[in-house]
């Protein structure tokens, strides 16, 4: 149970009005999206800080040998453990080369509400980076019902008190690193980088990266689109690596523009959008996440 001033009791949803580090790792549970098929933590969308990175799909999972000093009757040759997957929920955020970070800077105002009606996850900050720019981000998530390998992400960053560079970074990063876990060594060591790469690709805002589990045999494939509302100007890069895809949208925005989403969105504001979904390949429109 988190007894803390911040959350507010409300029917039908679930609302944090400030972001306290101490309890970082619970709020990323307590505002996790599931749909049986996908599941993600509520990490921040820039990565860190964060509690513990989580990114899982029903039924991927990663076999660890369980050797003994000494063979016994009933002790089990190996175990099993659910891997975190490709992350796709990744979206950095540079303002005049400054990375947004809410250790760093002012963070004049946050919050996160779990809209229990909607299903989504929304999340609103006010920063003011070490150079003394303000911008507003505003983030949406869901995972869909409906097709249940598809999740979606409404990125929007708005300009408050003049005119700002603004870079989005879109990412989707596989065996990424984790908090050591305690206990049993042997299942660290195979944890340290379960995903073996196979195919990457991408093409214009689109990245898809292809993976499989060393010893289970799951193939995992993950694939984000965007779509991309901004000024005038605005460019677009695209990379993929063997454990990494990025794409990168620049803007220049002046007070009362914004920029960057992951799906489809619509207004003054700048925004990109992304979904995800498990079971193939290859994506559609948005960002996926899939193993088949």
């Amino acid at each position: 149970m988190i007894d803390h001033p911040d959350f507010t009791v409300e029917p039908w949803c679930l609302r944090a009005t400030d972001l306290d580090l101490d309890v970082l790792a619970q709020t990323e549970s307590v505002f996790a999206l599931s749909n049986g098929q996908i599941g993600w933590r509520a990490n921040l969308d820039e990565g860190e800080p964060h509690g513990l990175p989580g990114s899982y799909l029903n039924g991927v999972f990663e076999e660890r040998p369980l050797p003994y000093a000494e063979a016994g009757y009933g002790y089990p040759e190996s175990g099993q453990t659910v891997i975190n997957v490709t992350n796709g929920k990744l979206i950095r955020l540079l303002v005049d080369d400054e990375p947004f970070d809410i250790r760093y800077g002012e963070l004049r105002a946050h919050e996160r509400m779990l809209d229990f009606r909607a299903g989504v996850l929304h999340r609103n900050a006010e920063w003011t980076s070490p150079t003394g720019r303000t911008v507003r981000v505003s983030s949406t998530r869901v995972v869909s019902f409906v097709q249940r390998s598809v999740a979606a992400i409404c990125y929007e960053v708005q300009a408050l008190d003049g005119p700002v560079r603004v870079v989005v970074q879109s990412e989707l990063v596989a065996n990424e690193q984790l908090p050591p876990p305690g206990g049993d060594p042997r299942v660290a060591a195979v944890l340290e980088a379960p995903l073996r790469p196979e195919a990457h690709e991408c093409h214009d805002a689109r990245v898809e990266l292809v993976h499989c589990t060393e010893h289970s045999g799951l193939r995992v494939a993950a694939a984000m689109d965007h779509i991309v509302a901004g000024p005038p100007g605005t460019q677009t890069v695209a990379e993929a690596y063997p454990d990494r895809g990025r794409v990168t949208f620049t803007a220049e925005l002046q007070p009362g523009q914004g920029e960057f989403q992951r799906s489809s969105q619509h207004g003054s504001v700048t925004s990109v959008e992304h979904l995800g979904r498990p079971g193939s390949a290859s994506a559609n429109s948005g960002s996926c996440v899939g193993g088949c």
